[in-house]
């Protein structure tokens, strides 16, 4: 049901994942175990979110074959200088053979460098089968790409109609890089906007069903989180209706560069 997107290294990744920031040790394993009963085939979590345990016991009480399961973690900023060592400490916790995707989870500017030529060396091992970056700036993306032997699959970015982020998403585009959009939905700020609930009422569907499918149609990689089942179900419920062109050109013009997490074009 859901699509699959390929990167450029040629491997596919499920255009909608399950993410689980926040989600506290227990609640996680319960949250990840009903998004895969609900069809989700792609998990992102991180080595700062603390729950990677949880992701890994889930996925194999699941029951489900792991080459059906696309997971992604990431390295945090204290780890960059020792990326390999904070791999592997992911890979245990995980209690996984290998990971789809490992990204550098944010530019820190001393040490992302470094750090991407150890992603290239863990590549090199066969234990990651892709590698990118997280809350990369083009600035950021210049450095990286006029040194690295292996080109980032994805930039993982805060991407809504309110943070449409159209020059960046351009740029990747252009050399190749994929995006995946986390805090779809801007954190919830949104999805009581009044001027959403013609349009959702239009489609049938809730306005985080609405901002969802819009991130989707845009071509975009798209994480969403929630550790109640029947909100995952809903997220997961966006396959069976299209925006139209212009309901989509009016989805497109709400931008107000309006961020909801951390801002990293102010690193130098």
């Amino acid at each position: 049901m859901v699509p699959r997107i390929q990167l450029h290294d040629g491997h596919e990744i499920p255009q909608l994942g399950f993410g689980v920031w926040k989600a506290a040790s227990g609640e996680c394993y319960k949250a990840v175990r009903s998004a895969l009963d609900a069809g989700y085939r792609h998990i992102d979590t991180a080595r700062i979110y603390g729950n990677e345990e949880d992701v890994g016991r889930a996925i194999r009480d699941s029951g489900i074959a792991r080459s059906e399961i696309y997971v992604t973690t990431k390295l945090w900023n204290t780890d960059q200088a020792r990326a390999e060592s904070a791999f592997a400490g992911s890979l245990e916790r995980l209690g996984l053979d290998y990971i789809d995707l490992y990204l550098i989870h944010f530019p820190v500017t001393k040490s992302r460098a470094a750090a991407w030529q150890a992603l290239e060396n863990i590549h090199a091992s066969g234990k990651v089968r892709s590698i990118g970056v997280s809350n990369y700036m083009p600035k950021h993306l210049d450095e990286l790409l006029g040194a690295a032997k292996i080109k980032p699959v994805v930039n993982q970015i805060e991407l809504h109609p309110w943070l449409s982020q159209t020059e960046l998403k351009n740029y990747c585009e252009s050399r190749g890089i994929s995006i995946e959009a986390y805090s779809p939905l801007a954190h919830g700020q949104k999805v009581e906007d009044l001027s959403l609930k013609p349009l959702a009422e239009k489609y049938g569907k809730t306005v985080a069903q609405v901002l969802l499918r819009w991130s989707i149609q845009k071509g975009n990689i798209v994480l969403v989180k929630s550790v109640s089942p029947a909100r995952i179900a809903e997220n997961f419920a966006i396959f069976d209706f299209e925006i139209d062109a212009q309901d989509m050109a009016k989805l497109d013009s709400m931008n107000e560069n309006l961020r909801t997490c951390w801002d990293p074009s102010g690193t130098p």
